[in-house]
């Protein structure tokens, strides 16, 4: 399975999602490959936000590896599943990669693997300090409603 993450702008959120996929793909030892992208150019080779950074390593993840980038057309080649994380970043993919039944499948709002936060949107934690601990916990159900579909299958 190759997941790719997207939010806006790479810097907070997905690379978050990318960190604790990757973490839960390495305890669960599964053959899959995750990356992250955004649906704006604007931090492109960026590192991610020092406060995604923060928490992503008080939970024992290492994100700073990573660099912003924007989606490219071979994105929707080259994964299996692309999850956004909020409606407007769903809306944007979709109006950049085209809608058909294909893209509805792959193409995806990663809520819909939570638990607890189905059809919420991953809020955008930039603007808000506290908002990057709220941030974490709700991707890190969403990943883990995402692994006990992958295991059920």
């Amino acid at each position: 399975m190759r997941i790719l993450m997207v939010c806006l702008g790479n810097i907070c959120r997905s690379p978050l999602a990318e960190g604790i996929l990757l973490n839960a793909i390495r305890n669960k030892k599964l053959n899959w490959t995750v990356d992250s992208a955004g649906t704006s150019g604007w931090h492109a080779g960026e590192y991610p936000d020092q406060r995604s950074i923060r928490i992503a390593a008080q939970n024992g993840i290492d994100i700073t590896y990573q660099r912003s980038r924007k989606i490219v057309p071979e994105d929707f080649e080259n994964f299996d599943l692309i999850l956004a994380m909020d409606k407007q970043n769903l809306s944007d993919l979709k109006t950049y990669f085209g809608t058909n039944e294909n893209n509805d499948e792959k193409i995806r709002h990663i809520t819909e693997f939570s638990t607890l936060h189905s059809g919420k949107d991953i809020p955008d934690p930039y603007y808000d300090d506290n908002g990057f601990e709220k941030v974490y916990r709700m991707l890190e159900n969403c990943i883990n409603g995402l692994i006990e579909i992958a295991d059920d299958h």
